[in-house]
């Protein structure tokens, strides 16, 4: 079984679209270990905030094989494609780690680089991972978090139950 972490956003009904994007990924990972969940602006273009968290799970899935799982449950939530990188969103899976892999062959990156470039997912992945290495740069993501320069990057956590 390999350890996945899966980044979670959403800015359009968010609580509506998140809890039902966590129950599509209990139906295809089973148990799920979640963050917190932290609120944000949008970054990248003038939007409504979005609510972000990480999910770890384990799958039998390849990393290919969850993407696309992932992909399916956007889609079931209503995730348009032809919208820019920076729009709003229904529901954001991005597979962010995949065991230690490094894969980065123009359609799949892993690990994924806004793992260091934003501060919604670093802070929730370090929650759940704080002890393990990123797998290039060896420090833990708890290491990360505490050198990470947030400045500009606002979030604050926000009361969400999951069931």
């Amino acid at each position: 079984m390999a350890q996945v972490f899966i980044g979670v956003g959403s800015n359009c009904a968010p609580r509506k679209n998140i809890k039902s994007g966590v129950q599509a990924l209990r139906a295809v990972f089973g148990r799920l270990r979640i963050s917190n969940v932290y609120e944000n602006p949008a970054v990248g273009f003038a939007g409504d905030n979005f609510f972000n968290f990480v999910v770890a799970c384990e799958t039998d899935l390849g990393p290919r094989e969850t993407l696309a799982a992932l992909h399916r449950i956007e889609d079931v939530h209503g995730r348009d494609r032809s919208q820019p990188r920076f729009s709003a969103r229904t529901l954001d899976l991005d597979l962010l780690l995949y065991d230690d892999l490094i894969i980065n062959d123009g359609t799949l990156q892993i690990p994924r680089d806004d793992i260091t470039r934003y501060a919604f997912v670093l802070r929730p992945l370090a929650e759940l991972a704080a002890e393990l290495p990123h797998p290039v740069s060896g420090r833990t993501y708890a290491q990360l978090w505490v050198g990470f320069d947030a400045s500009g990057q606002s979030l604050w956590p926000v009361e969400f139950a999951m069931d």
